[in-house]
Parts: structure tokens; C-alpha cells; sequence
């Protein structure tokens, strides 16, 4: 059976829960739960059928939602400008991370995947839960990303705590992701 949306609101308390929500983002609908919590990373990494060693993005509404959770001592001033001067915005950016950030969220990576998101609906997410969430698309690994809930598997949205109603952005592309140490892009947006 088919749930009926929530509000932000309503979606940052299942968060909290250790639930697992699908949101509109820039381009596609994202899934996201705790990104501290290690049972609700497992469970959104099984519905996803991700493997944990590529890690997971995380968004947040502010720089202060991450900021403690990321190494900017190790960027030189030129990259740590170029960073915060993309943000609010679709940049997502692989920042050394402290080594508290759990394996599941960062893989076999010594960085967090980052974006001060822009889109007003996952910024209300993230302010309603009071810090940042993951942001992995809202498919199978391996399918395309849906753009519409309508685009969601039934069967995964069924395995869902539920979803916030509202349109993904007008991007056609996911959001870039580049390294901050280098300024490399790892996947063009």
C-alpha cells in the first residue's frame, strides 16, 4: 500500500527514528536517513542495494549543519574558498572528514561527500531535523534515478518510512562532484 507524503517536519522525526525517507532534491529524488545512525545507514544501503564501500553524499540546509564533521584545516585556502563560494548550490564536494564519520557513510574514503543544498525542500529536511541527512538517489544501484516519485520503484517505495511531496529542481543532471583537495571533477553535473 502506497503511503501518503509527510512534511519535512513529519520526515525529520521519522529521521530521527532511524526511518528512511525519499525527498526531492535539485535533480532527482533522493533517499535519506540518520547519517549517524548505523542501523538506519545499513537499512538505506540494503534498500538501495548500494555497497558501503562507495560511501553516501550528505546534505545540509547551513555550513554549520557539517562543519565539525569535516578536516578544513587540510585545505589549502584557495580550495576551502573555492568550496563555500559553490555553496548554496548543486556542488557536491569529497572533503577530508573526521574519523569519527562512520565507514558506512564515507566508504574506503578519507572524505565525506558534501553539498549545502540549494533546493528549498531538502534544506526544510535538514533544518527540521536539525543537521545534515544522506543524499543517495532514490533507486537501485545500477538504475536510473527517478525524477518523480511517481519514477520510484513500488517496491522500494514500499520499503520506505515515507516521502516529502514536491518537485525535484529543474537540473538535468545530478549534482558535480569534485575533490576539494585537487578541485577534480569525479562526476560532471
Amino acid at each position: 500500500m502506497r503511503r501518503a507524503a509527510v512534511s519535512p517536519e513529519h520526515a525529520a522525526r521519522l529521521l530521527h527514528q532511524g526511518g528512511v525517507v525519499a525527498y526531492p532534491t535539485e535533480a532527482v529524488w533522493g533517499l535519506g536517513c540518520d547519517p549517524f545512525d548505523p542501523q538506519a545507514l545499513v537499512r538505506l544501503l540494503a534498500i538501495k542495494q548500494r555497497p558501503a564501500a562507495k560511501g553516501m553524499i550528505v546534505i545540509a540546509a547551513d555550513l554549520a549543519q557539517v562543519h565539525s564533521h569535516l578536516r578544513w584545516e587540510t585545505l589549502p585556502d584557495a580550495r576551502r574558498a573555492q568550496v563555500l563560494a559553490s555553496w548554496p548550490g548543486p556542488n557536491t564536494w569529497l572533503i577530508p572528514c573526521a574519523e569519527s564519520v562512520p565507514h558506512a557513510l564515507r566508504g574506503e574514503h578519507d572524505t565525506l561527500a558534501v553539498r549545502i543544498t540549494d533546493h528549498p525542500i531538502a534544506a526544510a529536511l535538514c533544518r527540521a531535523f536539525g543537521g545534515p541527512i544522506v543524499s543517495t538517489s532514490a533507486n537501485r544501484a545500477g538504475e536510473p534515478p527517478a525524477r518523480r516519485i511517481e519514477d520510484l520503484a513500488p517496491d522500494l517505495l514500499d520499503a520506505l518510512d515515507g516521502w516529502v511531496a514536491g518537485e525535484t529542481g529543474a537540473r538535468a543532471q545530478p549534482s558535480t562532484i569534485r575533490d576539494a583537495r585537487d578541485g577534480q571533477i569525479i562526476r560532471p553535473g
